[in-house]
């Protein structure tokens, strides 16, 4: 018979289907509560992407289907056996993970960001990861404090 009529899948295919995992932070796992729920949720999403790609009968469609979700599924897994919750800060004194901290740049622009774990991050809802430069710096000022970052100078404003 020939190659042509067989279901045996090509070198060149089978590397489609082989996704480098994400890349895991070398830096200690901390979350919030609400945190850790959305690994949970994105947990649930990958075992859900990953089954249904696991019913298509099709080898090489099961395989390019489930790649995604599979390399989803081993990523939120290890972030979420590895997580440390950090309960909310008790006190607005100073910038700790999980304050919302408030500064005004030279430009005069006022930025209010929280500061959240790595997976949680995403500035354009503001918040942003405690490893970050800005939040590196902030940690442990107070309101009124100076900080230089990038050239430019911040001053913290609030701390809630």
């Amino acid at each position: 018979m020939s190659v042509a009529f067989t279901k045996e899948e090509s070198a060149e295919t089978a590397s489609e289907t082989l996704l480098p995992g994400r890349p895991i932070s070398p830096h200690p796992n901390l979350v919030t509560k609400a945190g850790l729920k959305a690994l949970e949720s994105q947990l649930q999403q990958a075992r859900e992407g990953y089954s249904a790609a696991s019913a298509i009968e099709d080898v090489n469609e099961r395989r390019r289907q489930a790649a995604g979700p599979l390399r989803d599924l081993r990523y939120c897994a290890e972030r979420v056996r590895t997580a440390q919750v950090v309960p909310d800060p008790t006190s607005g004194e100073t910038v700790a993970f999980g304050s919302t901290v408030s500064f005004s740049r030279e430009d005069g622009r006022v930025q209010t960001y929280r500061i959240v774990g790595e997976d949680e991050a995403d500035p354009k809802l503001g918040s942003i990861s405690y490893v970050s430069p800005v939040a590196r710096i902030l940690m442990g000022k107070a309101i009124g404090d100076v900080v230089s970052v990038g050239g430019q100078e911040l001053e913290i404003v609030a701390i809630s």
